[in-house]
């Protein structure tokens, strides 16, 4: 349990990608938003802070977050309450935008550093979600399309379930994948349930 504090606050400090993020179009300094701790039993491995993310130093405090914890079931509190939940993303900091104002992916060299790490040290973890492809790659493995590996939950579940981003750019991936909402969220919130439960 030390260990993980530890890293919590070797994180904290992380200026690896001070550089990079200099040279972006935001031109920012690196802000890891470190969201975990001891004993937490849900990880949500997502992909990266955004701007809003960034400024509040509070994980999914944007619109996606609200979908999310809608997926999930939960309340604000319930989401935001380390000893429960660890949020571990693919990067740490807000990898910026690029000159036509989109979000650059993740620097590789953050989960390099770092996932292991973390993920080793969440040893009471019962629960998985893996939101987007970065995080299901490093998870699962391979070079899979993120529709072909939310339709094949049932592979994963009851301990991984892969999601798609929450963003509400997706509202017409869920129209189009009416499945997800009848058949796999109402299985993740009864296992988001028994889990927080345990």
């Amino acid at each position: 349990m030390s260990d993980l504090r530890a890293i919590a606050q070797d994180l904290g400090t992380c200026r690896l990608c001070a550089e990079r993020f200099a040279a972006t179009a935001t031109s920012h300094r690196p802000n890891p938003v470190v969201w975990f701790q001891p004993g937490a039993r849900i990880l949500i491995a997502s992909q990266a802070p955004g701007m809003r993310v960034h400024v509040a130093n509070t994980p999914f405090w944007d619109r996606s977050g609200d979908r999310l914890r809608d997926w999930m079931g939960i309340d604000e509190a319930t989401f935001y309450d380390r000893s429960h939940v660890a949020i571990v993303p693919m990067a740490f900091c807000f990898p910026g935008y690029d000159a036509k104002g989109s979000d650059l992916p993740p620097p590789k060299i953050c989960a390099a550093t770092w996932r292991a790490l973390i993920v080793e040290a969440l040893s009471d973890v019962r629960l998985t979600l893996l939101i987007g492809g970065y995080a299901q790659a490093w998870h699962l493995g391979g070079k899979v399309p993120v529709t072909a590996r939310v339709a094949a939950w049932r592979d994963h579940a009851p301990t991984v379930f892969p999601l798609p981003h929450p963003s509400w750019r997706n509202t017409a991936w869920l129209k189009r994948n009416p499945w997800f909402e009848d058949a796999l969220l109402p299985v993740l919130r009864a296992r988001v349930a028994e889990v927080l439960n345990e």
